[in-house]
């Protein structure tokens, strides 16, 4: 008997759950093993008592079960999404159902894990034990006063609605949110932790945050790609060729972000003379493991699986290791997290580094706006690569023959040089902490930046560019594109009214209903509001003036309508900040301890008057592009006219003429 039939034997659905169960078992097991050799220093380091073993070792072993199941959602989602092709009515076909149903099954796990975290990470900050700790007076007290207890309890509330969501979704459409929103699980742990505090904190956040979601999408990914062949579904060598361009992105993205938030922890002295510094090598010995296997796996099981797609053993046994080694990383990663740092080379923090990450030279001079910068990793990253990959999108075009406007290319570029500078220069350096500096890279970000990212067209450049579905009519990139803009909720969203007011709208509900100065020392509010700067502004203008084609059509009079009812009530923005009598995030501000930032009223009223000002030129350039648009548009209709009457000699005003000439005839005549 052959080795495949004996595997034919086995029920898939049971070997892929025993799979699972064995990749927490090691997670946990190897979570725990690692903080048996430096729980006795963070205690003393803590200089609180020991909660016991239930603590001490059940927290890093829950959690690291509760990762192996936040992964395996992402995976399956990842799967349903974009590894293997729904029916051709946009219902999930049985395998993207299956890997639904079974991110919402992890989604579950993930959430009890993260609950019964709360009570654990309040005995193990507390010193008390799980039994005390666990009671509901002492509950309510972590929820309030222990960050990290909060972040648990977040991410259980967020993990349950996961959960809750995937039960309903049965139409691919959806599987990107999924995919998306179990993403957005892992944040509240993210953004709290040793990445969250001391110097260079938000270098250490963004880099974790990029590597958690890259480990996240290669170990989920390869778990779900595991348990699809295991089931013996259908488009395996789709799956697994797609997997395998995704898994290299992220063996890249979880090697430098890596080195990176190490480097903020540890120097190169204590790698090999400190704990944290062994387990730091530990997992780069990891990751150059795994980068092995993914090699062998796209040199020897990828090309069988393509020449044959029932040649499915190679992948196995490759993925299957790969997995194991996966979950002691992520065991490993647990760990880690549990080991407190080297001390600090320099400890004594200025108030300005503790609450932002680093410290300012001075005031806000243009100079120092111009020079001083400090590399966003998230935005600084996204604006090179978007204006990378489009230029490598237009030298394609190119070089098949297609022409492409310079005019587009030149916007795309200038916009992601906007978002590199609003962010990274010494504008993104001091928006944190000088409020008219945040003002001005507010408005670089949401009236600047979107206006050259709207006309610079990348939508039909990668219609342009990419390929369309194959022979095995398998959707890809291409396809995913065109269905999201002709979905339910792109022609919501560019509604003139709804993109409307969730541009100008969302001035007033951040600053003028008191969100923007409650969230100010949080670093991850910071991201949030950049993104919905951006993201808003682009759908605005997008919607009015974008080269792209768009899921609504409007008409060029309701676009310049649009744009005229929008410029009173920026105006009256920036009127209203400039009328205030109270600081926002005074609080805050205070806490810097900025000599030269002591008028914060006057900083803020000089904030409004920037909004006032700069907001109004972007909007008088898009009236203008609007009225070169719609004269264009009319100059292509007359040409398409003309064109139409060389083909068929003026039909149109023979007939026209003609008529003209029966009307004269029956009136000469008398006929009615």
């Amino acid at each position: 008997m052959q080795a495949d039939d004996v595997r034919a034997d086995v029920d898939p659905r049971s070997a892929t759950n025993t799979v699972f169960v064995t990749a927490g078992v090691i997670a946990g097991v190897v979570a725990a093993l690692i903080v048996m050799l430096s729980a006795s220093d963070a205690l003393v380091l803590l200089g609180i008592p020991d909660p016991g073993p239930a603590t001490t070792y059940g927290l890093p072993a829950l959690r690291a079960i509760g990762e192996i199941a936040a992964v395996i959602a992402i995976g399956s989602f990842l799967l349903a999404a974009f590894l293997v092709p729904p029916q051709k009515n946009g219902v999930l076909d049985v395998d993207g159902y299956r890997a639904v149903r079974t991110g919402s099954v992890a989604s579950i796990v993930w959430a009890v894990c993260a609950l019964l975290l709360v009570p654990l990470t309040l005995s193990d900050t507390s010193g008390q034990p799980f039994t005390e700790a666990i009671k509901p007076a002492n509950l309510w007290v972590a929820l309030d006063q222990v960050e990290i207890a909060s972040a648990w309890r977040w991410t259980a509330i967020m993990a349950v609605v996961l959960a809750i969501a995937s039960r309903t979704v049965l139409r691919w459409a959806w599987t990107p949110a999924l995919l998306g929103f179990s993403l957005a699980t892992l944040l509240p742990i993210a953004l709290s932790g040793h990445s969250s505090a001391g110097g260079s904190h938000d270098i250490a956040t963004n880099s974790l945050i990029l590597h958690l979601g890259a480990a996240s999408l290669w170990a989920g990914g390869l778990f779900a790609l595991l348990a699809h062949v295991r089931r013996h579904g259908a488009h395996a060598d789709v799956a697994a060729r797609r997997f395998s361009t995704i898994a290299g992105v992220c063996f890249v993205v979880m090697g430098i972000s890596g080195v990176i938030n190490a480097l903020v922890r540890v120097s190169i002295s204590d790698l090999f003379t400190t704990t944290y510094g062994l387990l730091i090598v530990g997992k780069i010995v990891a990751l150059i493991v795994l980068g092995g296997f993914g090699w062998m796996q796209r040199r020897r099981a990828l090309p069988a699986l393509v020449a044959d797609p029932s040649a499915r053993g190679p992948l196995l046994r490759f993925a299957g290791a790969e997995v194991l080694v996966l979950a002691a990383t992520i065991g490993l990663a647990v760990g880690l997290g549990r080991t407190p740092p080297p001390a600090e080379i320099d400890p004594d923090l200025t108030p300005t580094e503790a609450a932002l990450g680093y410290d300012l030279s001075g005031p806000p001079t243009f100079a120092r706006m111009a020079l001083d910068w400090r590399f966003d990793l998230i935005f600084g990253t996204a604006a090179i690569v978007m204006a990378v990959v489009y230029l490598i999108g237009v030298r394609r075009l190119r070089l098949r023959g297609d022409a492409w406007p310079v005019g587009r290319t030149v916007a795309w570029v200038l916009g992601c040089l906007t978002l590199l500078i609003s962010t990274s220069s010494g504008i993104g350096r001091y928006s944190t902490a000088v409020f008219s500096v945040h003002m001005t890279g507010h408005m670089m970000l949401s009236m600047l930046a979107p206006v050259l990212l709207a006309l610079g067209g990348a939508l039909t450049l990668a219609l342009r560019v990419l390929p369309a579905a194959g022979k095995d009519g398998v959707p890809g990139i291409r396809e995913w594109l065109l269905l999201g803009l002709h979905s339910r909720i792109s022609q919501f969203l560019t509604h003139p009214l709804v993109a409307s007011l969730i541009f100008v709208g969302g001035f007033y509900v951040l600053y003028l209903g008191g969100i923007f100065g409650a969230v100010l020392d949080s670093h991850g509010a910071h991201l949030l509001m950049n993104l919905h700067f951006v993201l808003s502004g682009y759908l605005f203008y997008w919607t009015v003036i974008g080269v792209d084609p768009s899921p609504r059509k409007i008409a060029p009079v309701t676009k310049l309508a649009v744009v005229f009812g929008s410029l009173p009530f920026h105006a009256f923005f920036g009127v209203a900040l400039m009328s205030m009598n109270t600081v926002m995030g005074a609080w805050f501000y205070r806490t810097l301890g900025l000599d030269w930032n002591s008028d914060l009223l006057g900083d803020q009223k000089l904030g409004g008057g920037i909004a006032w000002a700069t907001g109004e030129v972007p909007l008088v350039l898009v009236m203008l592009a609007l009225l070169i648009q719609w004269s264009r548009s009319d100059d292509r209709d007359a040409r398409r006219g003309d064109r139409a009457a060389e083909r068929d000699h003026d039909a149109d005003l023979a007939a026209h003429n003609a008529m003209f000439a029966e009307l004269a005839r029956r009136d000469r005549t008398g006929e009615h």
